[in-house]
């Protein structure tokens, strides 16, 4: 959950790892920001709420996870393994590769798709490069803030802006063909897809209250973004912008 994984994969793994470790039942219960959990073994039953931080999306993860639950439902079914089973189960867990890019290399490839995307829009070369620079600021900025555990809301503000700010330089200094292709492309970063898409994966798959709550967290991240933005260019005081 914190991962971004959908709902439906989320309680499908937790029931098929539960019913692996010899659970007679597992029922799982999602919110926004929580998780519950209901197992019942040998007629007891043990609920558990845990809270869900929002994390970066980190598609590695969710695979070690299913892989993780694979294995565990591949061995064999015998009651003298489950103390080991579990054991090895948990260890795996701990053992999970938690490794991501470095900042310095996933703000080049932003800034390059940025700039890819300023360049399929028409934009001159000189658009292009400063499109890169201004997606390659905005997300070690984007991260920093991240990684200090600023409000999601106030790090997509202040990335926005910035992005918004080095974009519109080519408006002052009358850089290349069309300068509103510069500030449009930089802050392209910031468009919330992933969960907007889990969103809605959500809503279509029965999860109704899980799925609104991303729904309205991916549009407040949207509105944000559209803060800085006119921060930016209250600041420049530029009267006009958009194609």
């Amino acid at each position: 959950m914190q991962y971004g994984a959908e709902s439906a994969v989320v309680v499908d793994l937790s029931k098929r790892l539960g019913l692996a470790l010899g659970m007679n039942s597992v029922e799982c219960s999602l919110n926004f920001n929580a998780l519950t959990l209901t197992t019942i073994c040998d007629e007891r039953c043990i609920t558990t709420t845990r809270d869900t931080i929002n994390q970066s999306i980190n598609v590695n993860l969710l695979v070690q996870i299913q892989q993780i639950v694979n294995r565990t439902e591949a061995i064999t079914d015998n009651d003298n393994l489950k103390s080991e089973l579990t054991e090895r189960t948990t260890l795996a867990f701990d053992e999970l590769d938690k490794a991501v890019y470095p900042p310095w290399l996933v703000s080049i490839f932003v800034g390059a798709s940025c700039a890819a995307f300023a360049y399929l829009n028409g934009g001159s070369w000189s658009i292009t490069a400063v499109t890169f620079i201004a997606g390659m600021v905005a997300m070690l900025t984007r991260i920093y803030l991240s990684k200090h555990h600023f409000n999601p809301f106030i790090t997509v503000i202040v990335t926005a802006f910035i992005a918004s700010l080095i974009g519109a330089t080519t408006y002052y200094f009358d850089i290349g063909n069309n300068a509103d292709i510069a500030v449009a492309s930089s802050v392209l970063l910031l468009i919330p897809s992933f969960p907007l898409i889990n969103s809605f994966s959500d809503i279509l798959k029965g999860y109704v209250n899980i799925g609104i709550g991303r729904a309205v967290f991916t549009y407040m991240l949207t509105l944000s973004a559209c803060v800085g933005i006119v921060m930016a260019l209250v600041l420049l005081q530029i009267q006009h912008w958009g194609f």
